[in-house]
């Protein structure tokens, strides 16, 4: 878990010049305000203080922390700053740019959707220019920033519900099912593509590294949380936030960032596997990953079905959204694969991708009308020592376009 600090809040988030609209919640309750019985659960230690981070000092409560803060922290002599408060859209962007990466896996994290990202993270940018005359670098631009986009997503979970993945709709299927049609009315999942992505933490005080903090197991796991736990959790495991801060950046109570942690860190460590894709990729090695990928679509394009299952793990899974249908264990997994992708679909091909920190392959299906393989589905693959664990085949050419992977093959 996240080191130890206590960090009391000093003061209310910075106005973003957009807060009444973009924030989450009524009444004047806080995004992260504890239901009833809520703060009694994990009652801070010391009139609210942060009782599950220790550090030192009592800065600005939405002060960010990293490498970045020189470069973006806001100050009265930043030429930038000025002339974008003046309606200078060039320096705005100049000031935003370096941030708008990791502002946008944040948008992913909180919404399991790379268009969803691409829409909240417009949306924020759009809601932080308008309100720039505003902000006064009494935090910097990075936490103001992180607040304004906090809040566009909570907007978007309040509106929208949770994504899902076909394991959360109901039980697998003991035997393939032959002409699975997609369900069109469920919010599905989506797969993230890794670049820009590092494996070093997005700050001294975070748990999470940045692809461990979109593993598919994760960011599942976060659309089971109400968007408040979601967005406390993410702010502090991953971005390095103190209770205190986040309390800040989201109006309400560092008890009740506290409270919301403790909720949300239930449920996350029921849903993840106990060890991370990272640590068991690095254990592996690059070399024998690719192979491993390799092996899995020589399998396929060969029709080896003997190749194929012994890649895989005895209790493997493997779902399809947005079909409903999914499948558990070697057997039933096995006939699937017999049945449908190694003789019922034509031939494939290939491409090795990287998607939420995970190895990854492009599969493309023959389509005799366009003389191709066409784009068909991103596999990401969860790995369990050397062998496939998992296989979420992610349907769709939009996910294709992401990931940046052409949309056919010869």
């Amino acid at each position: 878990m996240g080191k130890i600090s206590s960090r009391p809040a000093d003061g209310p988030a910075e106005d973003a010049g957009v807060r009444d609209p973009i924030r989450a919640g009524d009444g004047g309750e806080g995004p992260v305000r504890a239901r009833a019985g809520d703060e009694d659960l994990v009652r801070a230690g010391d009139k609210g203080e942060d009782p599950v981070r220790a550090g030192a000092g009592n800065d600005d409560p939405v002060r960010a922390r990293g490498e970045d803060e020189d470069l973006v922290r806001a100050g009265g002599g930043d030429d930038d700053l000025v002339r974008a408060r003046a309606g200078d859209d060039a320096a705005f962007t100049r000031l935003v740019e370096p941030l708008r990466r990791e502002l946008h896996a944040h948008c992913y994290r909180m919404l399991g959707s790379t268009h969803d990202a691409d829409d909240a993270l417009q949306d924020a940018m759009l809601r932080a220019w308008r309100g720039l005359a505003r902000f006064e670098g009494r935090s910097s631009l990075r936490s103001w920033l992180y607040t304004v986009a906090t809040r566009t997503c909570l907007d978007v979970v309040a509106t929208r519900g949770r994504r899902a993945l076909p394991v959360d709709l109901g039980p697998s299927s003991e035997h393939a099912v032959l002409g699975d049609t997609p369900l069109t009315d469920v919010a599905w999942l989506g797969p993230y593509p890794d670049a820009g992505l590092t494996g070093d933490p997005a700050g001294p005080d975070t748990r999470y590294e940045q692809r461990e903090a979109v593993e598919l197991a994760f960011v599942a796991a976060l659309q089971h949380l109400p968007g408040n736990q979601r967005a406390a959790l993410l702010l502090f495991e991953v971005l390095g936030f103190s209770a205190a801060e986040i309390a800040a950046m989201m109006d309400t109570t560092t008890t009740s960032v506290n409270s919301a942690l403790a909720r949300a860190r239930r449920v996350v460590a029921d849903r993840v596997f106990p060890r991370t894709q990272q640590l068991t990729l690095r254990k592996i090695g690059d070399a024998r990953v690719r192979e491993i990928v390799a092996g899995y679509s020589s399998a396929l394009e060969r029709g080896d079905a003997d190749a194929l299952v012994a890649l895989l793990t005895e209790d493997v899974t493997w779902s399809m959204p947005p079909m409903a249908h999914w499948y558990r264990g070697l057997e039933a997994v096995t006939d699937f694969a017999v049945r449908v992708p190694l003789t019922s679909c034509g031939s494939w091909r290939h491409l090795p991708a990287d998607a939420n920190g995970q190895p990854a392959v492009g599969c493309y299906r023959w389509n005799d009308d366009a003389a191709a393989h066409l784009a068909w589905s991103i596999n990401v693959f969860t790995l369990r020592g050397e062998r496939i664990a998992d296989i979420t085949s992610f349907i769709g050419l939009d996910h294709f376009v992401s990931l940046g992977l052409p949309a056919s093959l010869p």
